[in-house]
Parts: C-alpha cells; structure tokens; sequence
C-alpha cells in the first residue's frame, strides 16, 4: 500500500546546514516542506536553490512550535497519510526517515494501530553518539521524569525534534505554545487525546554545544521554570493531576 509522506524541517537562520541537511531528506522523502520561521539570514536564498521542496515562510520570527504548528495544518490541508519532522541542525539522520515510517504503521490491523513515534536519543547507544551539554541532559531528565509521573508515559526522551505522525491524529493536537516548550503541551494533548505512542532509537548528535535558545532561555534555570509553567498550565487545561514542583506556577488550578 502506498503512503503519502511529508517530510518537514522548521528553520530558522540555517543557511549554513540546509546544503548539507536538505539533499539527504530530499533522498528518503519524496515530498519535502521547510518552514521558514522568519529567518534573517541567507536562508530563503538558498531554499530557493531547491525549486522541488515546498515552502512556507513566517515574515517573522514565532518560534519552534508555530513552525511545527504550520507543518501540521499544511500535512492535514493537502491529505498526506503520515508526517516525519526532523530538526535542520544536522543533528538527526535523514536516512531513518523510512524507518520511523514503517514503525509508525507497523501494527496497522492490529488492536494498537500507533498514532506516533518519537525518536529517542537515549533509548539505546549508537557507535557515534556525543555527550550532551550538561543543562540540557539535566533538564531533559526532570522534565521526562515528570511527564511520565503524571501522565503514565515511560518515556525516555521528551525533547526529540525527530517524529513521526499519523496525519489523521494530529487534531489531537492544539499548539499554542509557540516556543520551544511546545513539546510539553504536546505530549499533554497526546495523552488526553488517547494517542498510542511509540518511541524510537536514534543516534545522539551534538553539533553545536554553544547553540542558543534565545534571549533569557540561554540560562538553564530560567528555561527550566519556563518548561515547569507550560507544564503546568496545559495539565490544568485538561484537569490532570499536578506534581508539587509545578502546583506554584500553575495558579488555575
């Protein structure tokens, strides 16, 4: 049975990766869209260079989830059967494309037909991983410690920019949380939304150690009570359970 896929990149001042990062997706996705979060550097010249990729472009800077939101509606508005998303980074590898594919449809007939996969950078080790920065393996183990706290997940990796999603499933999904907390409103949603999910090895690549968040989320403790908020506050839209450390900053409930 043939699929339709669509691959989608959300970039942002990327003109020194797309070069490299954009043939290889062009390999193992037929239908490829990049969505230009207001990029102001030389990156809308160079996608121009790639006439066979669609793109939509914000003329300003949203941020990570208005990106993802935008790859969401454009995958529903032109019926494609499964959207893959993967950071432009250079950091995931474009050749798992197929296979994040076959596993998202893998127990199609059966009684867990999954509705998303979620690569996963420390499920197993592969010969060229690197080490984390230490903030960011820190916070990403408290923020999916929690979330396997209160929504019964056992995830391993909450963060991964590199999934894929069966179209039909994403209605589940209401993003608006625009930045780079976007994942935890995410997986909220998923849940409440009864979404089967599945986790996938991929290798961990760090590329760019320095590489900022932007503005005051460069500092690891003020990015972490920024998380902790989002939590918070999506779990009381939907009347879950708060754990004590995000009970103070969720004031709705």
């Amino acid at each position: 049975m043939s699929r339709r896929v669509l691959t989608a990149l959300p970039v942002f001042n990327e003109d020194r990766h797309i070069p490299d990062v954009l043939p290889e997706v062009i390999r193992y996705s037929d239908d490829v869209l990049v969505v230009d979060d207001g990029s102001r550097d030389g990156t809308p010249n160079v996608l121009r260079t790639f006439p066979q990729v669609h793109s939509i472009r914000h003329e300003r800077n949203q941020g990570y989830g208005a990106a993802l939101r935008t790859a969401f509606a454009y995958a529903v508005e032109q019926n494609y059967d499964a959207l893959v998303t993967i950071d432009c980074d250079g950091q995931h590898e474009p050749g798992l494309i197929p296979t994040l594919v076959d596993r998202l449809f893998a127990n199609d007939g059966g009684p867990k037909a999954i509705d998303l996969v979620s690569g996963s950078r420390y499920l197993k080790p592969f010969p060229r991983d690197s080490a984390p920065p230490a903030d960011r393996r820190r916070i990403n183990l408290r923020i999916t410690a929690l979330l396997n706290e209160c929504l019964g997940l056992q995830l391993t990796d909450s963060f991964c920019g590199f999934k894929a999603y069966r179209v039909s499933s994403l209605s589940a999904f209401d993003v608006t949380e625009l930045g780079y907390a976007m994942p935890l409103q995410h997986w909220v949603q998923a849940v409440a939304a009864g979404l089967e999910i599945a986790e996938f090895p991929v290798p961990l690549v760090y590329l760019e150690e320095e590489r900022s968040f932007g503005g005051s989320l460069d500092d690891a403790e003020r990015r972490m009570r920024y998380y902790l908020e989002v939590l918070g506050r999506e779990l009381c839209e939907h009347h879950l359970p708060l754990p004590a450390e995000v009970r103070e900053l969720a004031p709705c409930c």
